[in-house]
């Protein structure tokens, strides 16, 4: 095993087949102009002034368009909570004027005519911002909800290739430190409407009381936009590399938890350690550096903070010696500046946040961006009745990499016929049962099911007439009836008893506490391999399918178990097309026909005894013992 954390070996793919339907995606970049960020409009670019000239602006349209535009009551709710919040907050520098004032003047309504106003606007504003939080948390939670159903739903429908292309860990990751990431984001950028609110309003109060004190603190503060501007590009820079280390870190962890048993066999625990240690380093280093930018902008934000409030002292000091304003309007003015603060030190702050956010949607959008190649052609046509006559037209086909698959490869089956594929590792035969249901699609010649090319025929058609039981089935963390009735949802009880029957799945759950209701674990784990092909192949059984596809689907199975099960796909095989890879000459001498592969390509047709008697490829198989007793 490697010592590099970031080298993953292949997951095992469970196929399951559902009915396809065209993967709804109105996210789709046909949408929205990719050149938006070069036609943005004023908005845009003041946008674009405010947080680096960045692509930013696109991914928050997009956003808008997809999803947050569809609650028009939440925004309106949120919009005028945070209106009623603003507007209390400023008038507290004028509580503060008025209440000076009086107490200067020697009033006795300030006895009671300010701590009322107080109480009233403190009690308006708390339930006002209990129910602005509410209603942002609710809004934004389900925002990510539409991003992680459009996701899923897109990767539910997307090629086998693209789903490969990633460790599954890697995959999990976008639902969740991504979207973590774009929540956080969007709460920052929603806050930011009511901070923005807010400092209008104190700044409306503070030229209300002072319009020469205003001008100094409105000077200062927009200087800090330069290198928040700056610190942003970084953080989003390095949030990007952050959430690929999550993903990383993560399909390490599965990777080594799932190898738990070879680990311990082979002592290889010293240097798992080691790759842990890697990994949470890089993603030590890749939090930091986002830790560091973050840091950054709270300090700078304080100092020109700092730097108005004591220009702003300076400037009333000698103001009150040459006998300027009056105490009231000095000291309400220095409440406001310094209600100010915190506002303007969240929006400082916002930047750095939002490309968080906008790293995490960039990385979403290009995974449901991502064109499918499985597609429907819009003139397929229904599959017409017929008995499963299968037939490879010089098929060629080379896995992502260049990695070599088939290089012409033909045979025919005539329709209930057995036909089993042998040969080296490598030759073909897994390719060849992958390309039948189209998981992957030839990229040369063509394959006939009942004399219609696969790629001209409904998809869902195609995949109901097929069942395929792979080498290492991986079952779903249900129970063992609704595993095997994912074969047929709506099968009867009859059929689903003919199914356990036929695969020899009654042997062992007698023994079972729940029987066929025991749950069975994530990919099935708390069930043998050979239990697991068995409730795998009773799926398959009731399914009742046109075509049946088995790749090694009995190779976990003990003699006895075997022996049964053969039997039962002996009745099955009966009146449809049935194409085996098998590695145990026991299948293999059952078939009609017997298709020796070879670097891709069929080399050898016939039985068993005229394959021995021609002493080729098949016979060295038998007598090497590639093909086991």
């Amino acid at each position: 095993m490697n010592a590099d954390p970031h080298n993953y070996t292949s997951q095992a793919q469970s196929h399951i087949k559902y009915p396809i339907e065209e993967a709804e995606n109105s996210m789709n970049t046909k949408e929205l102009d990719t050149n938006s960020s070069k036609k943005k409009g004023i908005l845009g670019k003041l946008f674009a002034f405010l947080f680096g000239n960045d692509d930013s602006w696109y991914f928050l349209r997009r956003l808008w368009k997809d999803q947050i535009r569809h609650y028009p009551k939440r925004i309106v709710m949120i919009i005028v909570l945070t209106l009623v919040m603003a507007g209390l907050t400023a008038l507290y520098p004028l509580v503060i004027r008025r209440a000076l004032d009086m107490f200067k003047a020697n009033d006795p309504r300030i006895l009671y005519q300010v701590p009322a106003l107080v109480i009233v606007v403190t009690a308006t504003k708390a339930a006002s911002q209990y129910g602005q939080t509410l209603a942002i948390q609710e809004l934004v939670l389900v925002i990510i909800r539409g991003l992680q159903r459009k996701m899923f739903h897109y990767l539910a429908y997307a090629d086998i290739v693209r789903i490969e292309k990633e460790a599954p860990a890697q995959l999990a990751a976008r639902f969740t430190a991504d979207a973590m990431s774009i929540r956080d984001a969007m709460i920052r950028i929603v806050n930011a409407f009511g901070d923005t609110i807010t400092v209008v309003g104190l700044v409306a109060s503070m030229l209300y009381m002072d319009w020469e004190l205003s001008l100094i603190a409105a000077f200062l503060y927009p200087v800090a936009a330069i290198p928040i501007q700056r610190l942003g590009k970084r953080v989003r820079k390095a949030s990007g590399n952050m959430q690929e280390q999550i993903g990383k870190t993560a399909a390490f962890l599965n990777e080594s938890f799932a190898q738990a048993r070879t680990i311990r066999i082979y002592g290889m625990e010293n240097r798992e350690i080691q790759r842990a240690k890697i990994s949470f380093d890089h993603l030590y280093d890749a939090m930091l550096k986002i830790i560091k930018g973050r840091a950054k902008v709270d300090p700078v934000m304080e100092v020109l903070g700092g730097t108005a409030v004591a220009a702003v002292l300076g400037f009333a000091g000698w103001r009150a010696a040459m006998g300027g304003a009056t105490l009231g309007d000095f000291s309400g003015f220095v409440a406001a500046l310094l209600l100010a603060a915190r506002p303007l030190r969240a929006l400082g702050s916002l930047n750095a946040a939002m490309q968080e956010g906008v790293a995490g949607l960039d990385r979403i959008f290009h995974i449901v961006d991502e064109p499918r190649q499985i597609l429907e052609k819009p003139s397929a046509v229904a599959l017409p009745k017929g008995q499963g006559r299968l037939k490879f037209q010089s098929v060629h086909f080379i896995y992502p990499g260049r990695k070599q698959g088939l290089k012409g490869l033909d045979f025919e089956i005539e329709p209930g016929l057995t036909v089993a594929l042998v040969g080296p590792s490598g030759a073909g035969k897994s390719t060849a049962l992958s390309l039948i249901p189209r998981l992957y699609d030839v990229q040369k010649g063509q394959i006939f099911l009942d004399d219609i090319d696969l790629k001209d025929l409904k998809l869902d058609q195609l995949r109901e007439a097929i069942a395929y039981v792979p080498q290492d089935p991986l079952l779903f963390d249900i129970s063992i009836l609704e595993n095997i009735r994912i074969g047929k949802p709506d099968a009867t009880d009859q059929e689903i008893e003919a199914a356990i029957d036929g695969a020899a799945v009654e042997i062992f759950i007698r023994n079972l506490p729940k029987g066929l209701n025991t749950i069975v674990g994530p990919g099935g784990q708390r069930l043998s391999g050979g239990q697991r092909q068995r409730v795998a192949l009773a799926r398959a059984l009731l399914r009742n399918p046109r075509l049946l596809l088995l790749d090694e689907a009995t190779s976990a199975l003990d003699t006895e178990s075997e022996f049964l099960v053969q039997q039962a796909l002996g009745k099955m095989r009966k009146n449809r097309t049935t194409l085996i890879v098998a590695h145990r000459l026991s299948t293999v001498r059952s078939a009609d026909m017997i298709i020796a592969m070879n670097d891709g390509k069929a080399v050898e047709y016939g039985s068993h005894d005229t394959l021995m008697a021609h002493n080729g490829v098949y016979a060295r198989l038998v007598q090497t013992q590639n093909l086991q007793i």
